[in-house]
């Protein structure tokens, strides 16, 4: 009887391990809430209207459809049965001999559910559609409203949480704002737009060096950028945020100050680890169960502490394939092929092995490997054209408001 190899999660980590199964003799499935793999590390750009979703995405189908051992399905996981071997989910129940769990991660509140209500998360498609409405109608509300008091809070926006992602949208937005929009209103200045991003920690970008740190502040500070470090929310609600010392009136709130995994411990039964992980042992196998692996955002490995990029998932499925088909005695360890962030037009930091770069060539460097990471060819090609013509003429390729409704806080787990 063939090997029944089922692949929860069809993004970085479970598509790197259905596609080196290729030549195995194995039967794969994949199994996705989403029918798209989703390149997430762009999704920003989707947000602020830099790129269209299309173009950062394409169908898990398409991608392995030259793989005659891999079956594809859309749905959405309910619960485990590691006794019986069963995945269920929206469509029935799957059965398996190896399980691998790569289910990626959510947003996490600390506590603060009813946060969610207030803000903008950004973890899949609809969400940065959500987020593109909401950036975009805040400028035509405020173009709309009688006096420059009432037009303040829509022409404020909040980004919470100094990471990656928190960098990157505010030096986005504040790029959308300054530049792009700026000469299409006649009775508001997009210009005069504010951006603030709230960090509790002392300083940006914490898992990097201090001096890239302190140059990415300086890139956002000279953007216009209102950074406020050292600083916790303290409450948020319609309309406003409240820090300590301060309260920023508001309608646009970004959250991307924490995640946290999505439920899969809880599905398999076992002790959820920090931030709701599963945790995994040196082969990335989950600990007391047999033949379930887990990788990606989703596993917090013994005795080690891996940063949540792409790269680690991607490692992390092919060397879990690579154990499926020939079990070895060798601990997976992940090869640091560099950290970036990126923080606007020529601007960004990098750490590529003992290398610190920082400004345009670290930018040149962002661009080059988020290229390369795409899934297709097709979107590589038309994601460096539309950089391109963005680059020479200021003006982001999708600003457009859709029939989407806006989706404040609200988490989708694969």
């Amino acid at each position: 009887m063939v090997r029944r190899v089922v692949v929860l999660g069809g993004g970085f980590g479970g598509l790197k391990c259905a596609q080196a199964l290729a030549r195995a003799d194995v039967e794969v499935t994949v199994i996705d809430k989403a029918n798209h793999h989703l390149f997430q590390p762009l999704l920003y750009q989707v947000a602020t209207a830099g790129l269209s979703p299309a173009n950062i995405a394409w169908p898990i189908r398409n991608i392995l459809r030259h793989q005659d051992n891999v079956t594809v399905l859309m749905a959405e996981v309910t619960g485990i049965d590691t006794a019986g071997k069963l995945v269920r989910h929206s469509e029935g129940e799957t059965p398996y001999d190896t399980l691998v769990v790569a289910t990626g991660s959510r947003n996490a509140y600390f506590g603060h559910a009813d946060w969610t209500e207030h803000t903008l998360g950004l973890k899949d498609i609809d969400d940065a559609l959500a987020m593109r409405n909401s950036v975009l109608r805040a400028f035509e509300e405020a173009e709309a409203q009688p006096d420059a008091q009432a037009r303040l809070p829509y022409l404020t926006f909040v980004v919470i949480g100094g990471g990656p992602t928190g960098v990157e949208m505010a030096g986005a937005l504040a790029e959308l704002a300054k530049r792009a929009m700026a000469s299409d209103f006649r009775h508001i200045d997009p210009t005069h737009a504010r951006v603030v991003l709230i960090e509790a920690g002392d300083r940006l970008l914490s898992t990097f060096p201090e001096d890239l740190s302190a140059k990415a502040a300086a890139s956002l500070r000279g953007l216009g950028v209102e950074l406020r470090l050292g600083k916790r929310v303290q409450k948020i609600g319609d309309g406003y945020v409240c820090l300590a010392d301060d309260q920023i009136f508001t309608k646009n709130v970004v959250w991307a100050a924490g995640m946290e995994a999505t439920p899969a411990a809880i599905w398999l039964g076992v002790t959820p680890g920090h931030g709701g992980r599963v945790v995994v042992d040196d082969h990335l196998r989950v600990v007391g169960l047999e033949d379930v692996y887990a990788v990606g955002d989703v596993a917090e490995v013994q005795g080690q502490e891996l940063p949540g990029v792409a790269q680690v998932a991607m490692q992390g499925g092919r060397y879990v394939a690579g154990q499926i088909v020939t079990p070895t005695d060798e601990p997976f360890v992940y090869r640091d092929l560099g950290t970036m962030a990126t923080i606007g037009r020529k601007a960004a930091v990098a750490v590529i092995g003992r290398a610190k770069l920082s400004g345009f060539v670290a930018w040149t460097s962002w661009l080059s490997l988020h290229l390369v990471m795409l899934a297709v060819f097709r979107n590589r090609v038309i994601v460096f054209f539309q950089w391109i013509a963005a680059y020479l003429t200021y003006q982001p390729a999708a600003r457009l408001i859709t029939s989407v409704n806006s989706r404040r806080g609200v988490d989708r787990t694969r």
